[in-house]
């Protein structure tokens, strides 16, 4: 059986009934008249435009949710997120949700919040009083989710598993809301799975203000609106994009490692190529066990493109284990 359809087969039979609980991730609330234009001045995609996603509803497409980065002055990536916009009622203020890693959510906010100024804007983390969980599976199933008026829904890009595409949904609701979840390590490792599989990339604390967003393939899964207007690190994104500067990559790779070390396969975690042994040659991104066979780890890497030509990539020193890189699953936009 073969990788690809190992875990087509362990979706199949195992997609979950009930959203599996992602500790993993966290939320910001924007809200307020001005809501729009201030965080069309913060991120990397346009927020204009953005379909309003009704209580009860889930925003999906490219007019209901995006991809969007957060740089500091020199281009780099604070944070990244999906975004979504929910008015709390048909005739509400807008109310955007950001979704994020959990572990950045609170400078996130603490930062944006400090360019509010005068603006009718307010920004909340609410990581502490809602939770955030997916529900993954065959279209059928993440159609048949119940939502209520206190869970926001977002769709994100399907991931294709062998010859089937997997529908992925994140879902955040009050932690007063009477939604059911699971805590299940089992339906947890298959969702972080997909993520990776998606090269789709997230930035956590341990990979904060490390990649320009060309870096990590940003431009390619439609993270960066080109002709939107300034925004912090702006200039310097634009200049790697028309001036060819970008000389490294995301990927996807595996490697066999033995559970007393995976902790060297964590985001952050360097690696190293045979040919030039002195300095790190990428860093992990993402990471997850495999859900279905023992001691391997599936990764998203961020390397220089130069390293995919010949010679072996380790991982966490020059001794470390090798990585076999696997394909994308999309085409990158050249640069």
């Amino acid at each position: 059986m073969t990788y690809s359809t190992q875990i087509q087969q362990n979706w199949l039979e195992n997609s979950p009934s009930l959203p599996c609980s992602l500790t993993q991730w966290g939320l910001i609330v924007v809200e307020g008249s001005d809501a729009a234009s201030f965080l069309q001045n913060q991120l990397t995609n346009s927020v204009l435009g953005l379909n309003r996603t009704l209580p009860g509803s889930i925003a999906q497409g490219y007019s209901g949710s995006r991809l969007v980065g957060y740089c500091n002055p020199k281009g780099r990536l604070l944070a990244s997120a999906w975004l979504g916009l929910f008015p709390s009622t048909p005739d509400g203020e807008d109310r955007f949700a950001l979704f994020i890693s959990r572990d950045i959510a609170a400078s996130t906010a603490k930062r944006l919040s400090m360019y509010v100024l005068r603006s009718k804007v307010k920004v909340t983390d609410l990581s502490a009083s809602w939770s955030v969980a997916g529900l993954y599976g065959p279209t059928e199933i993440t159609n048949s989710v119940k939502l209520n008026d206190r869970c926001l829904a977002l769709k994100l890009p399907d991931v294709l598993v062998g010859s089937h595409s997997v529908t992925r949904l994140l879902l955040a609701y009050s932690n007063q809301a009477d939604i059911v979840v699971q805590d299940s390590e089992e339906s947890l490792l298959s969702w972080n799975e997909l993520e990776v599989l998606s090269a789709i990339p997230r930035i956590v604390e341990a990979t904060q203000e490390q990649f320009v967003p060309q870096m990590i393939n940003f431009e390619s899964v439609a993270g960066i609106d080109f002709k939107k207007g300034c925004y912090p690190g702006q200039e310097i994104v634009a200049r790697s994009q028309y001036r060819g500067a970008i000389k490294r990559r995301l990927q996807i790779a595996h490697v066999m490692i033995s559970e007393l070390n995976d902790d060297f396969a964590l985001p952050g975690a360097e690696l190293f190529h045979s040919n030039d042994p002195a300095q790190p040659a990428g860093m992990v991104v993402l990471s997850t066990k495999h859900p279905v066979e023992p001691g391997r780890i599936d990764l998203q890497i961020e390397c220089k493109l130069e390293a995919l030509e010949g010679g072996e990539i380790h991982l966490g020193s020059t001794t470390g284990p090798v990585l076999k890189i696997d394909s994308l699953p999309y085409p990158l936009i050249e640069i």
